[in-house]
């Protein structure tokens, strides 16, 4: 059983080309340390300061461990403090899903 791992972002509005370039950062960070990334989404009609991020993993423990390797990885540590110094991210929540099968 696969896990995806959905991360919604809180973002301000006035920052979302800056958002933009975090994700784009993520698109090559996060499968050198082991997620099956399956996209960033970033507002386009409607609610504008919503975003998505949706990676896969084969289970928790895969998760737990792709963490570790992303805490450590130099473009990984950059990517969040570019986002802390930015401040362009207000909150942040994880969903862990799993697929329905027949």
């Amino acid at each position: 059983m696969s896990l995806l791992c959905c991360i919604r972002y809180r973002i301000d509005p006035f920052k979302r080309e800056a958002f933009e370039t975090y994700a784009r950062e993520w698109l090559r960070v996060i499968p050198a340390c082991g997620g099956r990334l399956l996209g960033y989404f970033m507002p386009h009609e409607g609610t504008n300061d919503v975003a998505l991020g949706l990676i896969e993993f084969d289970s928790l423990a895969d998760y737990e461990a792709y963490r570790a390797r992303l805490r450590s990885d130099e473009g990984g540590r950059a990517n969040f403090e570019f986002a802390e110094a930015e401040r362009l991210i207000l909150g942040e929540a994880r969903s862990f899903l799993r697929r329905v099968e027949a």
